[in-house]
């Protein structure tokens, strides 16, 4: 489910906007909620930071509040890297902070007699939620995990290994442009997909990253020339793997 956002201080105006998107996600039948419409930021990042979201947001650029609207639009990035962002504002010349603090919004909507809010509102709920069908519908798989407050999204394809940290309960995800350390455990790992291989009590690979297999020196080296080391137990099953 899509999950949608309403940020705007002013009473009248939020109730007015949210009227508008509950009755379009009613009328079309979408697979849609409005699960916040408030006119305090923290009530959104605080849901955030409890729960994974793809989500549409509606936010008002002139909080009266220490952050303006695009400052939480940045903030919302931190945790919802897939999500849209609305800017609905009285200030169309703000819309340039947005390059500064480097929001992508999807859309900037002006509070002003000449603007059609309403269809403005509907054709952005309409993109929102044929990106998020198409995303859900597409063969990129995203991994995703919490690290501190926020979430962590990879692409399977770009993950090379799972390391166990030093640290207890920790695990170290080797992709091919960044590391992760989160709280996790091996064998969980190993039931998300079918491209994961358990090559070592510390290590589990993703098969299809792999370029080559040192047998005598138990390594194996990825498709960046990362090394992940494989135990004489798992070098059977191994062998198969690159042989097919």
């Amino acid at each position: 489910m899509l999950e949608v956002f309403v940020c705007e201080d002013d009473t009248e105006q939020r109730k007015r906007l949210t009227t508008y998107i509950e009755n379009y996600i009613m009328m079309e039948n979408l697979d849609m909620k409005v699960v916040i419409s408030t006119g305090n930021s923290n009530d959104i990042i605080q849901y955030l930071k409890e729960n994974r979201v793809t989500g549409l947001y509606f936010l008002d650029v002139d909080l009266q509040e220490e952050q303006s609207g695009i400052a939480l639009g940045a903030e919302i990035r931190q945790y919802d890297n897939q999500g849209s962002i609305v800017f609905v504002t009285t200030h169309s010349e703000l819309t340039y902070l947005t390059f500064t603090y480097k929001v992508e919004a999807m859309d900037y909507i002006t509070k002003d007699k000449f603007t059609d809010i309403q269809k403005r509102v509907i054709d952005c709920i309409d993109t929102a939620n044929q990106r998020y069908l198409q995303n859900r519908h597409s063969n990129k798989k995203i991994f995703q995990t919490k690290t501190g407050d926020k979430v962590i999204s990879v692409d399977y394809s770009d993950i090379l290994f799972f390391e166990t940290s030093p640290q207890l309960h920790k695990i170290f995800l080797h992709a091919t442009n960044r590391q992760v350390e989160f709280y996790g455990k091996l064998k969980d790992i190993l039931e998300m997909d079918s491209r994961f291989y358990r090559c070592h009590n510390s290590y589990v690979v993703n098969k299809d990253n792999i370029a080559e297999v040192d047998m005598k020196k138990r390594e194996i080296r990825m498709i960046n020339g990362q090394i992940c080391y494989a135990s004489s137990r798992f070098l059977k099953g191994l062998k198969d793997i690159v042989q097919h």
